[in-house]
């Protein structure tokens, strides 16, 4: 007698109003995390995602898992304004500069004290999501290194840190207030980033193995 092979069932699709849900969740964490910190209760980012606690902790059952999942999202967010960046044939510094102005629009400025927070910066998503954005970025700068416009002593790491601080509101102010002058200071950072390059750099171009070293 033969034992039947039991049947191979796909697991459900969500359905499309919890997809719904848990995309509200993160949109509505990640402002709350650059206006507030990522220490912000959950109860109100439910009541900004309009959706009740128990939602909350059914899409992500603690903190952690949250935030790892905005962190992803502005990564996911930030690799894809750089796939457009390539995908154009056009001017390659413009391509660069589009993408540095798009990465501030997603406020990446705001991830950097949750990725030095508790959490395990080392879960395979967010490994995945950071090697992707520093490949695409690493390959808009090389377009615009190879076309000649890019000055040749300045590494993906600097540019990083720039969209990092330079959209990161100073100490005391309101960070929609400062938002106005973040694309004006973007702007001047890239001007120095064009060749050829008006005067020589202190030190050596930042790597994103230098940014990554204690």
């Amino acid at each position: 007698m033969q034992t039947a092979t039991p049947v191979q069932r796909k697991a459900p699709r969500p359905r499309a109003d919890a997809l719904r849900n848990r995309e509200r969740i993160v949109t509505a964490a990640r402002e709350m995390f650059v206006e507030h910190g990522p220490e912000v209760p959950l109860d109100e980012i439910a009541r900004r995602a309009g959706v009740g606690n128990a939602t909350v902790y059914r899409n992500f059952p603690d903190r952690d898992a949250l935030v790892r999942e905005v962190v992803c999202s502005v990564m996911d967010r930030t690799a894809a304004a750089a796939e457009v960046a390539l995908t154009e044939t056009g001017d390659a510094f413009e391509a660069l500069e589009r993408f540095v102005h798009a990465a501030a629009d997603e406020r990446i400025s705001a991830l950097c004290p949750m990725i030095s927070s508790t959490f395990d910066k080392h879960h395979p998503d967010l490994e995945a999501a950071r090697e992707r954005v520093e490949r695409l970025v690493a390959e808009v700068m090389d377009r615009a290194r190879t076309a000649g416009q890019l000055r040749s002593d300045v590494d993906v790491g600097e540019v990083m840190i720039a969209v990092a601080q330079l959209s990161r509101p100073p100490a005391g102010t309101d960070c929609v207030h400062a938002d106005r002058f973040v694309h004006r200071h973007l702007q001047l950072f890239l001007d120095g980033l064009r060749a050829p390059a008006r005067s020589a750099l202190p030190g050596a171009a930042v790597t994103l193995e230098d940014l990554r070293r204690p």
